[in-house]
């Protein structure tokens, strides 16, 4: 029995660029690429047969390459997150403080600068978003820290702000966190804290549930502004 394959579409606003992102992950045997130049879903083609048999598949990933997060562009991953049945790994050339974190409360599950994209950064990042986990580069991850500080502290130096109460953290939830901010993956997080791969998970699907969270980023975003990390 063959591995389930993630199901990747693939969105730019070129034929150029999209053709560079296929083929980084054409000929892996654990992706499944679906273009559809009408616009058709990946559950749609996959209805009709989209071409490989056996296996089965994982779960949908969208690739957005985006070189300037203008309003387009902004609209256009809206759409994409807004389903809610397709995880989104953003190619991007650069964005900036407000735009990352604009990006971070839509819902992107991975992030990848353009210059840094290898076949092998973006199928890890497409895997990632498969599994719910996310990914992003370690210095994007300082610079939203560095953005989410720079607006706590702002709020917190204003009279005018009134802090709404907010729903308290459990400590293995801020240690999860915490560990997630500097950057180690679920592997890891389990073997500092000796919990297991699916206790970490647990915490993060209970606590990401619980507040209304888009992803790990958004988590960790979340728990800076309210000053459990």
């Amino acid at each position: 029995m063959l591995e389930k394959r993630v199901t990747v579409t693939v969105h730019a606003s070129d034929p150029l660029s999209r053709a560079g992102v296929v083929s980084h992950l054409q000929h892996e045997p654990s992706v499944e690429i679906v273009q559809d130049r009408g616009g058709a879903t990946a559950g749609e083609r996959d209805e009709g047969g989209s071409g490989r048999a056996g296996g089965g598949t994982a779960g949908t990933v969208a690739v957005a390459l985006v070189d300037r997060f203008d309003e387009l562009a902004a609209a256009d991953l809206r759409r994409l997150v807004r389903g809610g049945d397709q995880r989104v790994v953003l190619i991007a050339r650069d964005l900036r403080e407000p735009e990352l974190m604009t990006v971070v409360e839509y819902g992107v599950h991975a992030i990848l600068w353009r210059h840094q994209a290898t076949p092998q950064r973006l199928l890890r990042a497409v895997q990632s978003a498969a599994r719910g986990e996310g990914h992003l580069p370690p210095d994007l991850i300082s610079r939203l820290l560095t953005q989410v500080g720079q607006l706590r502290r702002s709020a917190m130096s204003s009279a005018s702000v009134a802090l709404a109460p907010t729903i308290g953290m459990a400590p293995r939830e801020v240690d999860v966190l915490r560990l997630i901010a500097e950057g180690l993956d679920t592997r890891q997080i389990s073997e500092k804290l000796a919990y297991s791969e699916r206790t970490v998970k647990n915490v993060l699907h209970a606590l990401m549930t619980r507040l209304h969270l888009h992803n790990r980023a958004h988590a960790v975003a979340y728990a800076l502004r309210e000053g459990y990390i």
